[in-house]
């Protein structure tokens, strides 16, 4: 065998992707220096010729020829005896090139060598995949979905990686099958027993960063910078957008024609109610738009607390709050305050719910005031399940509560 052909000796680089022939032969000259050296000591008077085109490498030894008797190193030196049955006139001093054969090495060598190539090749597999991921932390990617479970869902990408979604990072609303195409955010990328785990996400707001520059040209060109970005997926989202070009609305430029641009991404967020906010540094201008729809009448602000005090016509306290409470969070997480509502105008015949703190516990009144509830009327015109919902109260509290506020008015 005067010849090692990699394709055959090597089948398992068939298995292998993203590797070129190039690199996979610079791996496969490094495993046999480590073998010549392992064996010899040294493999600086070896010659490894690697032909990419055929497939295959000739290694070759150097030797000196030294007298008949001198020979100190059998494997930098050769008697000048067996020099000469290679070539009749060669001399002492001179150096000899020998090829060796595949055959020379043995049959376990053979082994080791094809078991450390196989090893070389998958680390450098996983290093590249690794990087080329790393690279790509904070993009959008579309992978079609292969296997899915109760804890993640297993997504390939074009090139036929795995990357995972676990349930913490899917829309509440989502719902895939296999072979569905899905878009998601690289989130991060990990090394598990020396293996990349790359982690994707659709609940990350860098998702919806990103989605909002693809559909939005003066995003992506730097004429319109997102601000801050909060969510809770699949329900509610606040982005807070600037322009430095007077010219242009950042708000009507987002949402587009009849909210043309706007659309695409709250279908791909699962319907996902999205509100555009012009960003300011004016702290109660900031926190009045974050509120809306909300209209206030008037704002108090503690900027070294950080909290603020919003009041309001009593119809306006529950669009403030929103759905599940949604639009205040979102509202104080966008402004960084931390936001409470109160009525303006209390009805002559309501009661501040802080009157009934002889029957009702304190700790109860702070839920009820932390959600706008701050009148006996406020509390009745809620459903029981609302009120649940919005507070962590128990049904049979809520009942109770309201047992004692209807009595007031009886």
């Amino acid at each position: 065998m005067d010849h090692i052909n990699l394709v055959e000796t090597f089948s398992e680089f068939k298995e292998f992707k993203n590797i070129d022939r190039e690199t996979m032969m610079r791996i496969l000259e490094d495993v046999f220096k480590h073998m010549l050296e392992k064996r010899f000591g040294t493999s600086d008077n070896f010659k490894i010729i690697v032909n990419i085109d055929r497939g295959d490498l000739e290694i070759w030894r150097n030797r000196v020829i030294v007298e008949d008797g001198s020979v100190e190193d059998d494997n930098t030196q050769i008697a000048l005896s067996d020099a000469i049955k290679i070539e009749p006139d060669f001399e002492v001093g001179e150096e000899v090139s020998e090829e060796m054969k595949l055959i020379d090495f043995g049959r376990r060598e053979i082994l080791s060598i094809r078991q450390n190539l196989v090893s070389k090749i998958m680390e450098y597999e996983k290093d590249s995949i690794y990087r080329k991921y790393m690279e790509k932390v904070g993009d959008i990617i579309t992978g079609e979905v292969y296997q899915v479970w109760k804890k993640e869902i297993l997504v390939l990408d074009d090139e036929g990686y795995e990357l995972s979604l676990p349930k913490q990072e899917q829309i509440p609303s989502d719902f895939y099958r296999k072979g569905d195409t899905i878009r998601a955010v690289v989130a991060r990328v990990e090394m598990k027993n020396n293996t990349p785990a790359i982690i994707i996400s659709r609940t990350s707001p860098v998702f919806l960063e990103r989605l909002f520059e693809s559909e939005v040209p003066e995003i992506y060109d730097g004429l319109i910078t997102i601000k801050k970005i909060v969510r809770v997926p699949g329900e509610r989202a606040k982005v807070a957008v600037e322009s430095y070009d007077d010219r242009i609305d950042p708000v009507g430029a987002c949402v587009g024609m009849k909210g043309s641009r706007i659309h695409g991404i709250v279908r791909e967020l699962k319907n996902e109610n999205i509100d555009v906010i012009n960003f300011t540094n004016n702290s109660s201008l900031f926190i009045q738009r974050a509120l809306s729809p909300a209209k206030i009448s008037s704002i108090h602000l503690d900027d070294v607390t950080k909290k603020a005090e919003v009041y309001m016509k009593p119809d306006q306290v529950s669009l403030a709050i929103g759905k599940g409470g949604y639009n205040i969070k979102l509202a104080g997480k966008l402004t960084g305050y931390e936001i409470d509502v109160y009525r303006e105008d209390i009805d002559s015949e309501d009661v501040d719910i802080q009157e009934f703190s002889d029957e009702i516990d304190q700790w109860i009144i702070d839920e009820l005031k932390a959600i706008g509830c701050d009148t006996a009327k406020s509390v009745l015109e809620l459903e029981v399940k609302e009120l649940v919902k919005r507070t962590d109260l128990e049904e049979e509290t809520i009942r109770e509560v309201i047992r004692i506020l209807k009595a007031e008015f009886e």
